[in-house]
């Protein structure tokens, strides 16, 4: 699975993801540091990437445009990178198994 990881999360998320056998990109990789919603957006359906995020305003878009790519909400409020990352890890295989259900908007609270 594809993973586009939003600036809020750390860089971090998408080598977790990676040595999870998945391909993942952070925004910083890709240069879309600090980029409009609408454009890393737009840049997920190209790519076919799921977005991760914190940011409420991706699964509005979600609700707005069925044909968008898939949104991984994550609702966790202010969380220290290490206990972010280990409740990433631990509910990685229901987040996998949702998206393949094909599921559009996943959160997690």
């Amino acid at each position: 699975m594809r993973f586009l990881i939003d600036d809020q999360l750390p860089p971090s998320l998408a080598e977790l993801l990676s040595r999870a056998g998945h391909e993942a990109k952070h925004l910083a990789d890709l240069g879309l540091t600090g980029a409009a919603d609408i454009e890393i957006w737009r840049h997920a359906m190209t790519a076919r990437c799921v977005i991760i995020t914190k940011d409420q305003d991706f699964a509005m878009l979600r609700g707005l445009e069925p044909d968008g790519p898939a949104v991984v909400w994550m609702r966790w409020g202010n969380t220290r990178k290490t206990a972010l990352l280990q409740s990433l890890r631990r509910t990685l295989p229901v987040i996998i198994a949702a998206l393949e259900r094909g599921e559009k908007l996943v959160e997690l609270v």
